[in-house]
């Protein structure tokens, strides 16, 4: 099975920055790079948000609107670590982040970051941002 651990989460500032890390197992006989990656947020009461996602050889990424030029999204094959570098952080942000991975196939579904799109995913760590 596909397993995921992030980490990286914590309290911040209006304004601050975080680097969320995903670590990622696969079943012997694949590699990470057999996957497509995505991060997502959830706060209480509403769906899982799509921010980011990242195609198996870093070729292509997609991101939301809300965090387009503010979070970045890239991926370490050697290391089998998914990122999401998060700058200008906003209390609107604060929210359990979580990592998600789709075997590798139509990318062009995955551009459009709909959580039932992937299916392995990590248990979340949260990011909290304060005004």
């Amino acid at each position: 099975q596909v397993q995921l651990v992030e980490s990286g989460g914590g309290s911040v500032q209006t304004g601050g920055s975080l680097r969320l890390s995903c670590l990622t197992s696969v079943p012997r006989g694949d590699r990470f790079s057999d996957y497509h990656m995505g991060w997502f947020r959830q706060t209480p009461h509403k769906d899982r948000e799509g921010l980011a996602a990242i195609s198996q050889l870093s070729a292509s990424t997609v991101y939301a609107d809300s965090v387009e030029g503010r979070f970045t999204i890239s991926r370490d094959n050697a290391k089998n670590t998914l990122y999401l570098d998060m700058n200008n952080l906003t209390p609107e942000d604060s929210a359990v982040y979580y990592c998600a991975a789709a075997r590798a196939g139509m990318w062009a579904s995955l551009e459009k970051l709909r959580a039932t799109d992937f299916t392995y995913w990590g248990r979340g760590t949260q990011v909290t941002v304060s005004s």
